[in-house]
């Protein structure tokens, strides 16, 4: 039943060959990383929520120390990181009408069309409660709120190509997929197209074919087991835009607690596979910014029937 399950392009050996190496040389630099691209080790939880928010908020002060605007992409997921990054700009005082954000995703059938914004399930309504609701005053203005609707995605390419022409820089945050996804870019478009430069010039699709191993993923992280609630579909940005980042900042959290854990794999991949359309994350060290990981998900990924 796994014959035509995991994507077409994965090498299962050197899939394996990336997991087998020990926790302690995860920090190894690989010749593809790029000379400003660094992996944070976080000890806990409440450490990754916290260094995450910080330099979250430590990019927005200094665009706006700078004069200068910022188009933030951003997830849903991970999301403890934005408490904290209310945190400090509200300590700070730095108000926020310098930021255009970005949704990277969002839940959608197969022609784009979106749960409504106050349905407690959409990525939009989780915006607003975790990070553009609690800034109060300080807040993103309204009008700069981008949300991938399917409407309001496919012009996002313009709009930021608009706003970097102003002199604004591009910031994406990540999280890693189950399947090496950034937003919902999933590994099997790759069979899509003929060349590498080709894959990369993409900037969004609208109602994008889930792997079935993002829904597990999500059924696990979001939806307390609950496969069925979980969409097939979602909007999302594409490489053409998650590549074009001045800087990012990635955060890989997935662990469960007594030991389990969804993604230490997706990060070693993301760290050793070397960039390849059919791991998407693989190129992401090649861009300047930071990666923080739970240090756990470094392994040892040995079987554990304790």
């Amino acid at each position: 039943m796994l014959e035509n399950f995991f994507p077409a392009g994965w090498d299962l050996n050197r899939i394996d060959a990336c997991a087998g190496h020990p926790p302690e040389s995860v920090l190894d630099r690989q010749p593809w990383w790029n000379p400003g691209f660094e992996l944070i080790p976080c000890a806990t939880v409440a450490d990754f929520d916290t260094m995450l928010g910080h330099e979250i908020a430590i990019q927005i002060r200094r665009a706006r120390e700078a004069g200068r605007k910022l188009a933030l992409i951003l997830p849903v997921g991970p999301m403890g990181m934005y408490r904290w990054a209310v945190y400090f700009l509200k300590e700070w005082g730095v108000r926020c009408d310098h930021v255009y954000g970005f949704n990277m995703d969002e839940w959608s059938d197969g022609q784009g069309n979106t749960l409504a914004p106050d349905n407690p399930g959409a990525f939009r309504f989780a915006m607003e409660q975790a990070l553009y609701g609690p800034l109060g005053e300080l807040t993103v203005p309204e009008k700069q709120r981008n949300f991938a609707t399917r409407d309001a995605l496919p012009g996002y390419a313009q709009q930021i190509a608009d706003l970097r022409r102003a002199g604004a820089e591009l910031q994406v945050v990540f999280g890693i997929g189950r399947v090496c996804h950034i937003a919902f870019w999933e590994p099997h478009f790759a069979s899509e197209f003929a060349s590498v430069e080709e894959w990369k010039a993409q900037t969004h699709r609208l109602g994008a074919k889930l792997h079935p191993l993002t829904i597990e993923q999500n059924a696990l992280t979001s939806f307390k087991s609950r496969t069925t609630l979980v969409p097939a579909r979602a909007n999302t940005i594409g490489p053409g835009l998650f590549l074009a980042a001045d800087r990012i900042i990635g955060g890989a959290d997935g662990a469960f607690g007594r030991g389990m854990q969804w993604q230490g794999l997706s990060l070693w991949m993301t760290l050793r596979y070397g960039p390849d359309p059919w791991v998407p994350s693989s190129f992401m060290p090649a861009l300047p910014g930071r990666l923080f990981f739970l240090k756990e998900l470094a392994g040892p990924l040995v079987a554990d029937c304790n």
